[in-house]
């Protein structure tokens, strides 16, 4: 993939991007500093360091480069409003400083999956479907009727069949602030989704996996 990396810290930025050279990514220029523009224009995926946004053109600029690129967003836990200015649905991630960088490029390759399951309007596991431009879900020709955070809860897991996602995990791509909403209400969410994609079928798709998290699982 062709990555740009945002990141002030010039010895963190030189590590992501080392770490991401080393498993095969193409890196892209950065800021162009004169400017105080961002250099290039085709980017499959962007790691930007929310902290780096300066003023309102800034931000407007990474907002259009979020229509079209995923976009793995550094966060500190001290400035939760930010995390919520450049939200792209289903484009993006959060990754809470500090990290490591085997979970950085685990969260880029993760991103890059969903780049290109992002070409396709549905989402198909078993008998459960997803169209994700309607909105519209059903399991075996049964409509199921979802909430809004329902609704991306499961697109969040069909995104990814067989992968297990955190709690922590799942609060930040579906909440976006983690600190306001606990495993708590994960946990109901999961309950939720349950009883209107499981009940009734012998084949249970919403798995836990014990002290890890929750996963779509793919019985084929």
């Amino acid at each position: 993939m062709r990555i740009l990396v945002i990141e002030n810290e010039l010895p963190l930025a030189g590590h992501i991007t080392r770490a991401l050279a080393r498993c095969g990514h193409s890196l892209c220029s950065p800021l162009d500093r004169g400017s105080g523009s961002i250099a290039g224009k085709q980017h499959d995926l962007v790691v930007l360091d929310l902290a780096t946004l300066k003023g309102r053109a800034f931000v407007q600029q990474v907002r259009q480069l979020c229509a079209t690129s995923r976009v793995l967003m550094l966060s500190d836990h001290r400035e939760p409003g930010q995390r919520i200015l450049l939200r792209p649905p289903s484009t993006g991630d959060y990754l809470a400083k500090p990290f490591s960088m085997g979970e950085l490029v685990a969260r880029v390759e993760a991103l890059g999956r969903r780049t290109l399951a992002g070409l396709s309007p549905r989402l198909k596991v078993a008998d459960l479907c997803m169209d994700v431009a309607r909105r519209a879900v059903a399991r075996a020709g049964r409509t199921i009727v979802l909430s809004q955070r329902e609704f991306t809860l499961l697109h969040v897991l069909l995104s990814e069949p067989g992968r297990t996602f955190s709690r922590t995990e799942l609060c930040e791509r579906v909440w976006s602030r983690e600190h306001l909403y606990g495993s708590r209400t994960v946990e109901m969410f999961i309950s939720r989704l349950r009883r209107k994609v499981d009940a009734g079928f012998t084949v249970r798709l919403i798995g836990t996996v014990r002290a890890s998290g929750y996963v779509l699982q793919d019985p084929g």
